[in-house]
C-alpha cells in the first residue's frame, strides 16, 4: 500500500496548520500523491495554494475538482456528485487529456460503472466515518471485498488511518490523520 495525502482546506484552517506543515508532515510519511481539496475558497485562493504546494512538494499532485487548474496539476479527483456538473468521464477526459483521472465510488454498483470508464484509480469508501466531510455510507469491512471487483487501482478514502492495513488496496488516502 502506498500513501496518498488529503490536503483539505477546510480541515487546515479549523486546525491552524500551514500547507507547508502539512506537505512536510505528508513528505516525512512518504507520500506517493496529494490531493488538494479546497470546496468552500474562491479561485484565486485555490491557484494561489496550488503554486503554494507546487513550491514545497514536486510529487504527483491530484486536485479535487477544478479542471481549469490543469496547467498546475498532475490530474484530477472527480465525486460522483460533481461527476453531474461535467456530464461524463469522456467530457473531463477531453479537457484533461492523459493526465490522471480519479473517480469517487461507494457500492459495488458504482464500482461496476466505473470499470467500464477512461480512469486511472478509485476512490473507495467511506471506510470509516469522518470529520472533513459528511458521509452517508460507512463501507468498513466491506471495502477489501469491494475493492476487489474494480479493474482500476483502489485508494481507500474515509476516515482511513496510517496504520490501517489492506490487501488488493494499491492506496491509502490519510488526510486529517497526518496533522
Amino acid at each position: 500500500m502506498k500513501l496518498y495525502a488529503l490536503c483539505d482546506k477546510e480541515t487546515l484552517l479549523k486546525q491552524k496548520v500551514s500547507i507547508e506543515k502539512f506537505i512536510e508532515n505528508a513528505k516525512e510519511y512518504g507520500t506517493e500523491i496529494i490531493q488538494y481539496r479546497n470546496k468552500s475558497g474562491n479561485l484565486r485562493e485555490i491557484e494561489d495554494d496550488l503554486k503554494e504546494i507546487r513550491k514545497v512538494y514536486n510529487g504527483t499532485l491530484i486536485l479535487n475538482d477544478h479542471l481549469r487548474f490543469s496547467e498546475l496539476v498532475d490530474g484530477f479527483h472527480i465525486g460522483q456528485e460533481d461527476l453531474k456538473r461535467y456530464g461524463s468521464i469522456e467530457s473531463v477526459r477531453k479537457l484533461i487529456g492523459r493526465k490522471i483521472l480519479g473517480l469517487s465510488t461507494h457500492n459495488r454498483e458504482e464500482i461496476e460503472v466505473s470499470n467500464t470508464l477512461d480512469l486511472d484509480y478509485i476512490g473507495l469508501g467511506a471506510y470509516r466515518n469522518t470529520s472533513t466531510k459528511s458521509v452517508t455510507n460507512i463501507l468498513g469491512d466491506d471495502v477489501e471485498p469491494l475493492a476487489k471487483i474494480s479493474k482500476h487501482p483502489v485508494a481507500v478514502i474515509g476516515g482511513v488511518s496510517l496504520n490501517d492495513k489492506f490487501k488488493n488496496i494499491e492506496y491509502i488516502v490519510v488526510g486529517s490523520g497526518l496533522l
